[in-house]
């Protein structure tokens, strides 16, 4: 289990977030939590020497091979082992958000992106809010450094205030690709701040700004896993699985990681949506954004 937290956000913190849609947290988590993390992190990457295409676990860089295992995501990591699910009620990760999206939370989903070390791929510029639009936009995604996370090997970087402007297109040629074109009209890709820390740092951004993160140009691993969280007043505005009474109160209960809240009441805001529909049937977001023809870090 995860130690107590003594994690608290300053006011100087807060506002940051609200101003800039990102703040990055130091030693949020302890060295043997990290060591943990990282530890069942390898025998994955380990693991995948016997997979050969991407699957529902593995998402893998073009050069993977059993003799040296590439992996450039682990899909639903908070399904994978109780190491990661165990995170998302981490005491001082959920103290951070207590400030930044209030008393009820919900957690939604996760996944590990990982950069190998001389060339893991880019993640192309764009906003989550495109993604999963919902009735009011009190949702960010929590970036847990499990490596030193600096300029050379590919950090997460946002545009700072772009969470209080629109919503940019995301797609080509009619079809949602999931990110946004190198030659967008008013889009300063260049104004973007990178989110780096050391191992045990967090970084969290808001769902609507608009982020990405370079290839890596070291020969260091960047392995983040992100985990997304919503006011539990938030709800989705596309249609997911179908719950009846029993799933629906099961789902709650799973989701809801602090504070209470009444589940059929969502808190309705005047937000900016764009549907990303028609959605082509990719795999994740690797592969989504390939159809993007003006890319920015290719």
């Amino acid at each position: 289990m995860y130690r107590e937290s003594n994690v608290a956000l300053t006011e100087q913190q807060i506002d940051s977030y609200r101003r800039d849609g990102f703040i990055v947290i130091d030693d949020v988590l302890s060295e043997p939590e990290v060591t943990r993390l990282r530890a069942v992190t390898d025998a994955f990457v380990a693991q995948s020497r016997a997979v050969t295409a991407n699957d529902e676990v593995y998402d893998l860089e073009p050069a993977h091979s059993a003799e040296r295992p590439s992996v450039r995501r682990i899909k639903l990591p908070h399904l994978r082992h109780e190491v990661y699910r165990e995170l998302t009620r981490h005491a001082g990760i959920l103290a951070v958000l207590k400030d930044l999206l209030g008393p009820a939370i919900r957690f939604d989903t996760s996944k590990l992106n990982m950069k190998p070390g001389e060339g893991g791929s880019p993640v192309e510029w764009h906003q989550d809010w495109a993604f999963y639009p919902a009735t009011n936009d009190d949702l960010c995604a929590v970036g847990v450094m499990l490596d030193d996370c600096d300029l050379e090997n590919g950090p997460l970087m946002v545009i700072p205030g772009s969470h209080r402007g629109g919503v940019y297109s995301h797609h080509t040629d009619g079809y949602f690709c999931g990110a946004i074109a190198a030659d967008s009209p008013g889009v300063d890709f260049g104004a973007a701040k990178p989110l780096v820390g050391h191992a045990g740092s967090i970084s969290v951004h808001h769902v609507r700004a608009v982020h990405g993160s370079a290839p890596n140009r070291s020969a260091r691993t960047r392995q983040l896993l992100l985990l997304q969280y919503a006011a539990a007043d938030a709800w989705p505005l596309l249609p997911g699985k179908r719950l009846d009474t029993d799933d629906f109160a099961g789902y709650m209960e799973q989701s809801l990681v602090c504070g209470t809240s009444d589940p059929v009441v969502p808190r309705m805001t005047s937000v900016p949506v764009r549907l990303p529909l028609p959605k082509p049937d990719t795999g994740s977001i690797f592969e989504l954004q390939q159809a993007l023809g003006a890319s920015y870090f290719q």
